[in-house]
């Protein structure tokens, strides 16, 4: 028996803010897995998701179940409203943060994937910034190496999906960013390249 279709809303402001903690949860539990293998803590979280609560221009899009749950979520906010990190990244190649928008996570429970989510977050978060005048989206993936041992034999890379979506990947521009991974108890740096996409 095929389960509910997901419905969609979009949030800004005191509404995105209001589900930050349910962002969080998500974040927690899908990062978990490879390639992020993030282990993470409502300490972390609080620190991460607060440049959202403090960013006037992001949008939270959330992928609710027939029980009106979150099962999903992505985010984005205008370049110019990232962090000084981000901002040094894109600068240093030549990208103007204030023509950008960022797409930050996104995230969806394994049970909810394939219902066309993944297309309904990038179509809504484009959306978005072509709203704000933008005329760039970028994301970042991390990168690993493909003869990890942790990789599962049957891992999909989301490339193809991106390019589908009409992103380029650009390993001339990446960031770093530090989390605690699974069984270990330290924070370590992991490189993060871009992927961009021009918007008409």
């Amino acid at each position: 028996m095929l389960s509910a279709p997901l419905t969609y809303e979009t949030l800004s402001g005191a509404a995105l803010t209001a589900r930050l903690d349910a962002l969080a949860g998500l974040r927690i539990h899908v990062f978990r897995e490879w390639p992020y293998l993030y282990e993470g803590d409502a300490a972390h979280e609080a620190r991460y998701l607060a440049s959202y609560a403090q960013s006037p221009g992001a949008l939270v899009v959330a992928a609710n179940n027939a029980e009106g749950k979150a099962v999903g979520m992505a985010t984005c906010q205008p370049g110019q409203e990232a962090s000084e990190k981000l901002r040094a990244s894109w600068a240093n190649a030549g990208l103007d943060a204030t023509t950008l928008c960022y797409f930050g996570e996104s995230v969806l429970l394994p049970a909810y994937r394939g219902q066309g989510a993944g297309v309904r977050f990038f179509e809504e978060r484009e959306a978005h910034a072509r709203r704000l005048g933008l005329s760039i989206a970028a994301f970042c993936a991390v990168v690993r190496n493909e003869n990890d041992p942790r990789r599962p034999c049957d891992y999909t890379p989301l490339d193809g999906f991106w390019r589908n979506r009409g992103y380029e990947a650009r390993p001339d521009i990446s960031t770093v960013m530090s989390w605690r991974e699974v069984d270990d108890t330290r924070e370590t740096p992991h490189v993060l390249s871009f992927w961009i996409k021009h918007l008409s």
